[in-house]
């Protein structure tokens, strides 16, 4: 009978029930159902795919079947590549003809069995075959689907992949398996060779094949998929699982000196900081919203990547168990020599290399999965603190309070409304709904009575990207101990209950009583972590601070006193990271030894209660497991306190997110956003005010002054500035001008009188604005003024003539292509306010704001100005809001003024300038006053532009290993005044400690082995006991030791390197300042010094233990086993050959990795120095951009770094695995005469020689790759510095007497390439003298008094009280003189703390200085400066005008014989100046010089001589009298030309 009349039933056959009877209890008939089972899922797949496209509405472009369509459409070449390549599908293709040869020899074979079979019956219970013929059937089907169709191929493969593994596993339970055992023969062996053809095929097409396909790259935006793909992207997966995609950058990194940038694999799509914060802020922002925990937020972002890395940890669990099983049964083998074993010994041995090979592979996965979170998570919390710093308050960066209390108007929106705001027509916000809310909103926020310290926001904002974002970066994985680590215990308690029975229960009671105290030790490092935070907060802000300030520290020769603020600061943090150092030790000790005593107790009640004998197997496999648990304690000790600094960190970043006082738009009510009411249609698009306070914080603020604080800008009536022409906002000094230029920008906290109060300032037409601080980008001139608008060449060179750049462009060699340097270093304070000035006109916003541009110009440029600029066609329809002083010169092109009062009033508004000014006495004065005023002439010549116009030097990156200068800066400070000592303490202790540790093992054995030899009665317990128990004691007292000593050393070399680098920053020069950004510093104080403390002393202990340890278990090994000692040297040798492939590609990565960092940082600060402008003219969007290209520059180098750990370790695993399975193939095959407990000690210690070698690599790599830190650290003490003082170049006590200043043939220059600035200069100025120095921009005012202080460098002689500068210490110069710079600089902390730093001087010297300079002057009623009043870092809670008197009063205090004054009056009223001008005249003692820069000509008209400098010489030096008289004179031609001539002539004759 045909095998064809059999296949289906005839009416005569029996009931379809005695068929399924019939049925053989075969496992070849498993795939059947599987295949049943996947075709009941691919069903469901295609109807929820047909009922998705039916009810669809297709458009007509595509409402035919796309699959249908595909086929109809089909071409071959488009189809290949669609398919991936035709490595791909050359891949499914052999992969069809696999399978269909497979289906036509189980057909064949099918065939044969049915011949002679009577009926189907007959078939089905006797050829079993057509289970796996009808399943290779379906899997041959699969294939071809696979093959040509691009809709149905992916689940067709996978369908397929599952069915030939089916099928794989029934040939390897018939057929495989049996091989392994005594007793049993392959179940198909009939077949003959067919068999083995059939496991090959099924094995090429099940396993090799899948493994080894490319993947075909699916991007993340199908409309802009990635030009140039990363290998990971396409790469296989084995290439995946072994990270053999990365070979290709090994191999170049051995090539090349070093791996740049360039040469790195591209950014894969879904790691972009875009597509990462944008899936993420889908959390983020509702959890704001309803004040939930970022965690949260973060746990919903990452849930899918920490479902899979869950169950890679789960894996690797159970992989781990498989060694200690080949371990056990290997040693019973040996124990009863294979007596009853069915078990091929071969198979226990291939356990001990697949065991590890699979826990590797799942671990090195699981790593990978993290690396790939943790760079994805980095560039989350960049964005996220960056987009929140585009919302805080600018006043309220320094309160610490939090709030839970509305500060805005209650009617709120969603984030959609939100974000439709920022895109609408006008800014708006009025009070109209509830009378009663506002008033509630009022005394809210004035009654707020207990204000905290001032907070470090900014060193708090450093500190979360930089120290906050890696301790929450290493916080990520811990599900590894909330989930791994029960887990993995409670697998060894089960496998050590099936070897040592109850006993292991007992052992575990000692860890159970060790809980609480490894609980208790916990909160305390918790405690002590959060405690040791806050210290680096304060000691980031102050190093942030000073380095922001350090050319003002300089000039005053005050680096030794800030040194000690500093040095101070720090101890504080070393001693908390002291605590939490010893704590961590303690930590690691009740982990440690926990299992140790479990250990202990286990085997005493196995052998003493239990009455069981400790063999070979028992003792070693247990110590197997005993070792897992070891490590996972292990890891709850130094992972819970990386868990500890994450969730101290995380709730750091939550309390940023949720408690900093944000402006009004953002602002929170009853977990609502704030909702700006509409403004009444008829006002929506005028801009002013109606019925509005502002103030500057929602609360109450202790860092603020009594001014800042107390201060509100009061508009009881209504105010609606006049369109398509200039406004004028006028007043006295600290009336509150600039506040209602903020108040119109959103940027105070605004607080409705009434239900009809609003403000508004339409944004339709765009919005200019230029600070009253100019702030430029590090970036050219040209990108400055642009700012993201496009090139128009002739409206370019327009804003360059009307705003007077073009003769400032000239001096540049590089012209507007010149870089301004970090904050405009290159450029004067002029050239900044006219650039910043020029960048608002360019713009082509409708509404331009300027505060006070005319304050930084002189009398010619301000008339240039308001000539050219003013009254241009470039401001013509424009809208124009001007804060000045100057009215006279401006007044007469405003077409509508206000007048604001000290106590910020409106005093007056109207379109007559005479009118507005009549009614206020006071400012009526003050602009008769002002009429003579010359605002100041540019600040600073200009440092000398590099001859490309670059000014900032790269970043160097330094090639090759490690230098030995920069290790040896950490081991001298290890080493301390005894480095001898020191390392043969550590090293003893730890060769003392890898003893015992290596002796424990062995004493174990020993003791097993009595038990081959001796009757159980006769083994002495107690003395084992007592041996074992001593071995552990040893092992924990010298680790203790070790760790202590090292760690207490470490804190002493944390010290040492800090203090070199400050002292070495502190004392370099002025040109190497302003090549190097602050950022580049900051990353150094703050990044490094974190890595120095935490990660590079702890690498290098652990670097010198395991190599201890490695050296000690190879010697014991190689005395065992002598014929293991040349492969494991082998081992040893490849593995260091690997590690040195992957350490010079890691080197390379890793540097520029570090130097990644900095952009970004940079970046940031430049944001938070502009936050105003970038808020008025909406750049927020290209500075978001901008971010974006700088954090995926960062996660670009970090994802390789991440890959690149996990391509060493998967690789020392590999050959660890490899050389302990070899030892025991040849413990066992080997010559004869090897004891079972000598083998399971020599596989024993090979285990851990193999980790030794591991963790020896993977950490003397990282301790290289981490000393990139200490590299970069001493590449900033081997910078140029400044002259030391010393001994012989101290001046006479008494010096100096008086202020003689002499120079002969002074020269000067601001680099030894650069060209002269100063050009033979010589003068002489008698003690006494007043001298006024006047010239143009870049005529050297500036370089003089550089020169005079010795910033830059000079030739020829400068004589200060007879003694030549060049032969006196630097700060004792500095000190002696004093200079007021033209920007004012203050630091952090008391006005007292500002005007004497070093505390010489007593209270009513201090106040009388206040009280001459005239900052007593501008108080209020209740409004007083003391000596106690709080002042933030750089001044930022004092205006301008303050902040110049603050600086004026230090000078007073100081009483130096040589005074400087660079424009020191620029900023303030008449009022003020008179009192300045006056305290100069009266009060400076008759022997003190005074040399003031010209900014007003009134200052300086009653001088005894006025210097005129012209391109650096001088061109007049006379008395102003003499000087008035030359007909072609330069001061005579200025004084002409001022306007007020009869009085500056008066000001000489007086």
């Amino acid at each position: 009978m045909h095998l064809s009349d059999h296949l289906f039933l005839h009416p005569g056959t029996p009931h379809l029930t005695i068929f399924l009877d019939e049925l053989p209890k075969d496992f070849r008939l498993l795939p059947l159902a599987v295949v049943a089972l996947t075709t009941g899922v691919q069903i469901l797949f295609t109807a929820f795919h047909w009922i998705r496209y039916r009810f669809s509405k297709p458009t007509p472009e595509n409402s035919t079947d796309d699959h249908n369509s595909s086929f109809q459409t089909f071409k071959f070449a488009n189809h290949i590549q669609r398919s991936g390549g035709y490595a791909i599908f050359s891949l499914r293709v052999i992969r069809l003809i696999a399978t269909a040869t497979l289906l036509f020899l189980s057909v064949a074979t099918l065939f044969k069995c049915a011949e002679g079979q009577l009926n189907t019956t007959a078939i089905v219970r006797n050829c079993p075959e057509y289970g796996l013929t009808a399943s290779l059937l379906y899997a041959t089907f699969t294939a071809a689907i696979l093959a040509v169709s691009e809709s149905w191929g992916s689940l067709a493969g996978e369908l397929n992949i599952i069915i030939l593994l089916t099928v794989l596993g029934v040939y390897a339970y018939r057929d495989i398996y049996p091989l392994a055992t005594y007793i049993q023969e392959p179940a198909d062996l009939h077949e003959g060779q067919i068999l083995w053809v059939k496991i090959s095929i099924l094995a090429m097409a099940a396993i090799f094949i899948p493994l080894f396909s490319p993947r075909r790259y699916v991007p993340v935006n199908p409309k802009n998929p990635m030009t140039v793909l990363n290998d990971e992207q396409t790469a296989s997966w084995i290439s995946r699982f072994t990270f053999s995609y990365i070979n290709p950058i090994i191999s170049l990194a051995s090539k090349v000196p070093h791996l740049s940038y360039e040469q790195l694999p591209p950014i894969i799509d879904d790691d972009r900081a875009k597509y990462q914060t944008g899936r993420a802020f889908l959390f983020i922002e509702p959890s704001r919203v309803t004040q939930e925990h970022i965690f949260f937020a973060f746990m919903r972002h990452f849930g899918k990547e920490y479902l899979v890395f869950g169950l890679t940890l789960a894996v690797s669990c159970v992989m781990s168990f498989v060694s200690p099983i080949g371990i056990k049964q290997t040693l019973k083998y040996l124990e009863t020599g294979g007596k009853g074993s069915s078990i091929r010994p071969w198979v226990w041995i291939s356990l001990l290399l697949l065991g590890p090979l699979l826990a590797a592979l799942s671990d090195r996965w699981s790593l990978f999965l993290m690396g790939k979170m943790r760079a994805r998570f980095q560039a989350v919390i960049t964005q996220v603190v960056f987009e929140h710093s585009l919302r805080i308050r600018l006043k309220a960066g320094t309160a610490d309070k939090k709030t839970d209390e509305t500060t805005a108007p209650p009617d709120a929106p969603s984030n959609s409304q939100l974000e439709n705001q920022a895109a609408a027509d006008s800014e708006a916000n009025t009070a109209a709904d509830c009378q009663q809310i506002v008033e509630d909103q009022i005394l809210s926020t004035e009654d707020k009575s207990n204000a905290s310290k001032a907070d470090n926001l900014i060193g708090r904002i450093n500190n979360l990207v930089t120290s906050d974002q890696d301790n929450m970066s290493e916080g990520l994985d811990f599900l590894s101990l909330v989930f791994r680590v029960p887990f993995q215990i409670l697998l060894c308690l089960v496998f050590l209950y099936q070897i040592l029975g109850w006993s292991s229960f007992v052992g575990l009671t000692s860890m159970v009583a060790l809980m609480p105290l490894a609980g208790y030790v916990g909160k305390k490092m918790q405690d002590a972590q959060v405690s040791q935070m806050k210290m680096t907060d304060a000691r980031v802000q102050k190093i942030s601070e000073v380095v922001n300030v350090l050319r003002m520290i300089k000039l005053f020769g005050w680096e030794q006193k800030m040194g000690k603020r500093l040095y101070q600061s720090r101890e504080d943090e070393l001693e908390w990271l002291w605590k939490t150092k010893i704590l961590a030790i303690c930590s690691v000790l009740i982990s440690y030894s926990a299992p140790m005593l479990s250990m202990l107790l286990a085997y005493g009640t196995y052998t003493v209660v239990m009455r069981k004998e400790l063999t070979a197997s028992t003792i070693f496999s247990s110590l197997a497991v005993f070792q897992i648990l070891i490590e996972q304690l292990n890891r709850v000790s130094w992972q819970t306190k990386l868990i500890i600094d994450g969730k101290v960190s995380i709730d750091r970043l939550n309390d940023f997110l949720q408690n900093t006082e944000v402006l009004d738009h953002f602002s929170l009510n009853n977990r609502q956003p704030l909702r700006p009411v509409r403004v009444d249609e008829d006002y929506a698009d005028k801009f002013g005010f109606r019925h509005a306070t502002f103030a500057w914080s929602a609360v109450q603020d202790d860092s603020l002054t009594p001014t800042t604080r107390r201060f509100r800008l009061h508009i009881e009536e209504e105010i609606l500035f006049k369109r398509d022409c200039i406004n004028l906002i006028i007043g006295p000094t600290g009336c509150g001008k600039t506040s209602m230029l903020m108040a119109l920008l959103g940027e105070m906290h605004f607080m409705p009188l009434s239900v009809e109060s609003w403000y508004n300032l339409p944004r339709s037409g765009g919005v200019a604005y230029a600070a009253q601080e100019s702030w430029v980008q590090n970036a050219t001139i040209r990108e400055n003024i642009l700012f993201e608008s496009p090139y128009d060449e002739e409206r370019y060179q327009k804003v360059l003539k009307q705003c007077a750049l073009e003769p400032d462009l000239k001096l540049f060699e590089a012209g507007d292509q010149t870089e301004v340097g970090e904050r405009g270093l290159t450029l004067s304070g002029g050239q900044k306010a006219r650039v910043t000035l020029a960048r608002a006109i360019y713009s082509p916003a409708q509404i331009i704001l300027l505060d006070d541009v005319l304050a930084a110009l002189d009398v010619h440029t301000s008339s240039w100005i308001v000539n050219q600029c003013f009254r241009g066609d470039l401001v013509k329809g424009r809208t124009i809001l001007l804060v000045t002083h100057n009215v006279a010169l401006v007044g007469p092109l405003a077409q509508f003024i206000v007048s604001i009062g000290l106590d910020g009033g409106i005093r007056s508004q109207g379109t007559d300038i005479g009118t507005v000014i009549s009614r206020d006495p006071s400012l009526a004065s003050e602009v008769q006053h002002n009429k003579e005023l010359a605002e100041k002439e540019a600040d600073q010549s200009p440092a000398a532009p590099a001859p490309a116009g670059q000014l900032t030097v790269p970043e160097e990156i330094a090639q090759g290993h490690i230098t030995w200068k920069s290790m040896k800066l950490l081991l001298l400070g290890l080493g301390g005044d005894h480095p001898i000592f020191f390392f043969v303490v550590i090293y003893s202790a730890l060769i003392l400690q890898c003893l015992f540790h290596a002796g424990q093992p062995w004493f174990l054995g020993n003791w097993g082995a009595q038990y081959e030899t001796h009757h159980p009665s006769e083994v002495s317990l107690p003395f084992y006991l007592a041996g074992f128990s001593a071995m552990l004691l040893g092992n924990l007292g010298m680790f203790t030791l070790a760790n202590g000593y090292f760690f207490y050393r470490s804190i002493g070399a944390s010290r040492t390197i800090h203090d070199k680098l400050i002292k070495s920053v502190f004392g370099s020069t002025f040109r190497w300042l302003d090549q190097t950004p602050t950022s580049r510093i900051l990353a150094r104080c703050t990044q490094d010094i974190r890595t120095i403390d935490t990660r590079i002393a702890q690498s290098l202990m652990w670097v010198i233990s395991q190599s201890l340890g490695a050296l000690v278990k190879l010697c014991i090994v190689a005395y065992l086993t002598p014929a293991s000692f040349f492969p494991a040297v082998g081992i040893g040798l490849l593995g260091i050959w690997i590690g040195n492939l992957y350490l010079k590609a890691q080197l390379s990565v890793k540097r520029e990795l570090s130097n990644a960092r900095s952009p970004m940082l940079a970046h940031f600060s430049a944001a938070m120095h502009g936050l105003v402008s970038l808020r008025a003219y909406s750049a927020q969007d290209s500075f978001r951009i901008e971010s974006y290209k700088r954090i995926d520059h960062y996660t670009r180098t970090a994802r390789i770094s991440y890959d690149l750990n996990r391509w060493i370790e998967v690789r020392i695993d590999a050959l660890g695995a490899i050389f302990t399975s070899g030892l025991a193939a040849y413990l066992v095959y080997g010559p004869p005469g090897t004891s079972a407990s000598n083998t399971g000690f020599s596989l024993n210690l090979a285990v851990y020689f193999c980790l030794n070698i591991f963790w020896l690599i993977r950490i003397f790599n990282e301790l290289e790759v981490e000393s990139n830190s200490l590299e970069r650290i001493q590449d900033y003490i081997d910078i140029e510095h400044e002259k030391l003082p010393t001994e012989a170049n101290k001046p006479p006590a008494s010096w100096p007497t008086s202020g003689a200043l002499c120079a002969e043939n002074l020269n000067a220059r601001y680099s030894s390439s650069g060209p002269k600035v100063l050009n033979n200069i010589s003068f002489d100025i008698t003690a006494g003298e007043r001298i006024g120095v006047v010239g143009r921009t870049g005529s050297g005012k500036s370089t003089l008094t550089l020169a005079l202080l010795r910033c830059i460098l000079t030739e020829g002689t400068i004589y200060y009280d007879g003694i030549p500068i060049d032969s006196i210490n630097l700060d004792i110069l500095r000190s002696n003189i004093t200079i007021i710079p033209q920007t004012p600089e203050l630091l952090s902390g008391t006005l007292r703390e500002n005007l004497d730093p070093l505390g010489e001087n007593d209270d009513a010297t201090l106040n009388s200085a206040l009280q001459s300079s005239g900052l007593l002057s501008l108080q209020r009623d209740k409004e007083v400066f003391t000596l106690d009043t709080h002042i933030s870092g750089g001044g930022s809670n004092l205006s301008v005008g303050q902040r110049q008197i603050v600086s004026l009063a230090r000078a007073i205090v100081r009483r130096s014989k040589l005074l400087i004054l660079d424009e020191a009056t620029s900023a303030v009223d008449y009022k003020t100046d008179t009192v300045i001008q006056r305290t100069l005249r009266t009060e400076i003692g008759p022997d003190v010089t005074v040399i003031t820069i010209a900014h007003r000509l009134q200052t300086i008209m009653d001088a005894d001589r006025i210097m005129v400098l012209d391109y650096g010489s001088i061109v007049e030096f006379d008395s102003p009298k003499n000087l008035l008289k030359k007909d072609s004179g330069i001061l005579r031609a200025l004084v002409e030309g001022s306007g007020e001539k009869e009085n500056l002539v008066a000001l000489v004759d007086y």
